[in-house]
C-alpha cells in the first residue's frame, strides 16, 4: 500500500467513475484497476462494488477513504512546507476573489506587490464561488476573499469575517434623479436599470423586506454580471443605477462623477466579506502581505 494507491481510490470516490478517475490522475483505466486492485489485495476485502456503470464504495471502502483522505492531505502538506523551505523566500500566493474584493483588491494588490515585492509570485482570480471552492479544496487557490453570505460552512473550511462594507444605490453626478435633492423611494430608481452583481438569497429578503415585493433582485436587477469594475463604468456613461458596495465607487465618487442616492426607507444593510481557507493548510509567508493589504484596504 502506498499513498498512490490512496489517491487513486479517493478518484473513483469522487467521480464514480473508474474512466473519469483515470483521466483525473492520468492514468489509463487498466493501469487505475489494477492500483485498485492492489490496494484491496493489502487488505484483503473489497473497497469499491462494479455493478455496470456504477462504481460505490464498500463500508470498508468508506471507511479507508475517510483516512485516506487524511493521510493524502497530510502529505501535501508535508510537501508543500519543504517546499516553502527551500524557497527561502516568500513563496507564491494564489487568490480567490469574489466581486466585491475584486473591485478593491485586485489592482491595488498587483501594483503594491509589483512594487514592493517583486520577487513574489501572484496569482489573483475573480470568478464564481462555487467554482473558487472547487479551486481551494483542489489546492489551485490558497485562500478566497468573498462575501460570506454565499458560502455555507463546511468541516474543512476555516471562515475569518474579514468585516462588512455599506451597501447603497450610485447614479452619475448628472442623473435625473438627483435633481429633486429629495430622498428616493424604489419606485423612482425601478424607472432606470438597475444594475448588480448575483445577490444572495439573504440579500434578496432584506431587499423585500425594506421595499417591497418588486425590490427582488430577479425582477428588479436588469443589468447583471459578476465585474463591478464594468458596472461602475456602464453607470458613468448612462442613467443605469449600481446596487452594491459603496466603497467600490469610492473612487469615482471622490471624483465627482459619481454620487450616492439615498433612500426612503435608507438601506442600512452591508456586504459582510470573509478570509476562506482549508483547515490545517500551510500557508505561504506571502499570505501575511495579503492579509495586512486587505485589513487595510477592504473598508468603507
Amino acid at each position: 500500500m502506498n499513498l498512490k494507491h490512496l489517491e487513486h481510490l479517493l478518484a473513483v470516490a469522487d467521480t464514480g467513475s473508474f474512466s473519469r478517475a483515470a483521466e483525473q490522475q492520468h492514468l489509463t483505466q487498466s493501469a487505475l484497476s489494477r492500483s485498485i486492485q492492489t490496494l484491496e489485495d493489502d487488505l484483503g476485502a473489497r473497497l469499491i462494488d462494479r455493478t455496470g456503470k456504477r462504481n460505490e464504495l464498500t463500508p470498508l471502502g468508506q471507511a479507508v477513504a475517510v483516512r485516506a483522505r487524511r493521510m493524502v492531505f497530510e502529505a501535501a502538506e508535508l510537501r508543500r512546507s519543504a517546499e516553502l523551505l527551500k524557497q527561502g523566500d516568500l513563496g507564491t500566493i494564489r487568490i480567490g476573489l469574489g466581486s466585491g474584493p475584486g473591485a478593491m483588491l485586485m489592482t491595488p494588490f498587483l501594483i503594491h506587490m509589483a512594487r514592493y515585492h517583486p520577487g513574489v509570485h501572484v496569482s489573483m482570480s475573480p470568478g464564481a464561488t462555487e467554482l473558487q471552492l472547487m479551486q481551494l479544496r483542489q489546492r489551485s487557490l490558497d485562500a478566497l476573499v468573498i462575501d460570506v453570505r454565499r458560502i455555507a460552512p463546511a468541516p474543512d473550511l476555516t471562515i475569518e469575517i474579514i468585516g462588512e462594507l455599506r451597501t447603497g444605490f450610485v447614479c452619475r453626478t448628472g442623473h435625473p434623479l438627483l435633481k429633486t435633492g429629495k430622498p428616493m423611494f424604489f419606485d423612482d430608481i425601478l424607472r432606470y436599470p438597475l444594475a448588480s452583481v448575483p445577490l444572495s438569497a439573504e440579500i434578496a429578503h432584506i431587499l423585500v423586506n425594506l421595499f417591497g415585493l418588486r425590490a427582488d433582485p430577479q425582477q428588479a436587477v436588469s443589468l447583471r454580471c459578476d465585474d463591478i469594475t464594468s458596472l461602475i463604468e456602464t453607470v458613468k456613461a448612462s442613467d443605469a443605477i449600481y446596487l452594491g458596495i459603496l466603497a467600490a465607487a469610492r473612487t469615482g465618487i471622490e471624483a465627482g462623477q459619481l454620487a450616492e442616492l439615498v433612500t426612503e426607507p435608507a438601506l442600512t444593510s452591508g456586504a459582510r466579506f470573509a478570509f476562506v481557507t482549508l483547515v490545517r493548510r500551510t500557508e505561504a509567508p506571502s499570505m501575511g502581505l495579503f492579509r495586512q493589504f486587505v485589513a487595510e484596504r477592504l473598508r468603507d
